[in-house]
């Protein structure tokens, strides 16, 4: 592997940073109270090509690589302080996009890419449902074949993008009896007949990223909108969470880089009994863990990225950049809140937030506990 990148590589990353500090970050405080999400910032970023880095130039894609992809993730995660609307651009590139690129037919990736890459249409990933989260088998969604049609019923819940999205891949079981080999995606859209998307679900943390249920009551549409073969869902499902897990959290990676670079100048500007805080060893434990963390997950996000650009599948490696990222990101907005004292307990500071949405990341795509359970699975044990 070599980790030198490119000029041009460097400089996307720079223009995606200078990007986002110039347009995503106006008035953030206000929106996070109001959950608002920020439609006119999502439009910017199609403008940017953000939508599209890893689509191919046939859809309206740049066509980058995963490696260039990621340390844009990344660059925009620094840079880009509504972690909520970062969060909600990652949802549909890695569990929209990437499925529709790889299993879609011809005809869905002109219809859904293009208008996703153009910033035109927002796309949502529904699998978990009410009674169903991390055992996706115990799903109860069904769909049953009518001739040239497929007639769906279920609830979705937890869907990033759900109150704001065009369209959705759900899944739906087409023959219960064989449990995750009848589980069948489908695309499904916001005007379909039978196809409601719920309210806004009031949340503790990335407030500015929408999430709601989608409700699908006697939905009756043509095979053309089955999303890969008849039982290839969790097949399909477990290969957009291998993308999900590990690329994801490159804008968490760049997050944890913000954090850190605010906490330093913090510590080396604050003084207490004649000297820099950073002089306290408590102080600066927290500060050396954090760079510690930043250089371990860059360290193992880029070996997937670099891997998956050869051909290499990585889910092992997927669940541990999830679920060493996802903690470290916790760890680090927790001793953000303890460095910068009662500043960090304040609205004011915007230091109280990133702790709020950092939690989420060890719930969403698999709690960390699913991810140990995962990885022991690797490891045979």
């Amino acid at each position: 592997m070599d980790f030198t990148f490119s000029a041009e590589q460097e400089e996307l990353a720079r223009a995606v940073r200078d990007f986002a500090q110039a347009r995503l970050n106006e008035d953030l405080i206000r929106r996070d109270r109001e959950a608002a999400f920020n439609r006119e910032g999502w439009t910017a970023c199609a403008e940017m090509g953000l939508q599209g880095l890893h689509v191919p130039e046939a859809y309206g894609g740049q066509g980058q690589d995963l490696t260039t992809t990621v340390k844009v993730c990344e660059a925009l995660g620094e840079a880009c302080h509504d972690n909520g609307l970062v969060f909600s651009l990652n949802a549909q590139i890695w569990s929209v996009e990437m499925p529709i690129l790889h299993f879609g037919t011809e005809e869905q990736k002109q219809r859904y890419l293009r208008g996703m890459v153009e910033g035109r249409l927002i796309g949502a990933h529904g699998m978990s449902e009410p009674d169903s989260g991390s055992d996706a088998l115990a799903m109860r969604a069904r769909a049953v074949k009518d001739g040239d049609h497929y007639v769906l019923d279920g609830t979705k819940t937890f869907i990033t993008n759900g109150p704001v999205a065009d369209f959705a891949i759900v899944f739906a079981n087409v023959r219960p009896e064989l449990k995750a080999l009848g589980i069948t995606a489908f695309l499904i859209d916001r005007d379909m007949p039978g196809v409601s998307f719920g309210p806004k679900i009031e949340k503790m943390g990335l407030r500015t990223s929408p999430m709601g249920e989608i409700i699908l009551d006697n939905v009756r549409i043509p095979a053309t909108q089955r999303l890969a073969r008849e039982g290839a869902g969790m097949q399909l499902f477990n290969a957009s969470m291998e993308y999900e897990r590990a690329f994801i959290f490159a804008s968490h990676l760049g997050a944890m880089r913000r954090i850190y670079e605010r906490c330093r100048r913090h510590a080396r500007e604050r003084k207490q009994f004649g000297q820099s805080i950073s002089k306290f060893t408590p102080v600066a434990d927290k500060l050396i863990q954090m760079r510690m963390d930043i250089e371990l997950a860059q360290l193992l996000l880029y070996k997937i990225a670099w891997a998956k650009d050869h051909g290499q599948e990585m889910p092992m490696e997927a669940a541990m950049a999830k679920l060493f990222i996802s903690e470290a990101q916790v760890r680090a907005s927790l001793d953000a809140i303890q460095i910068f004292g009662g500043y960090g307990f304040t609205v004011e500071y915007e230091v109280e937030r990133e702790h709020r949405d950092a939690i989420g990341g060890r719930l969403y795509s698999g709690t960390s506990e699913i991810q140990r359970k995962l990885i022991g699975s690797y490891l045979g044990l």
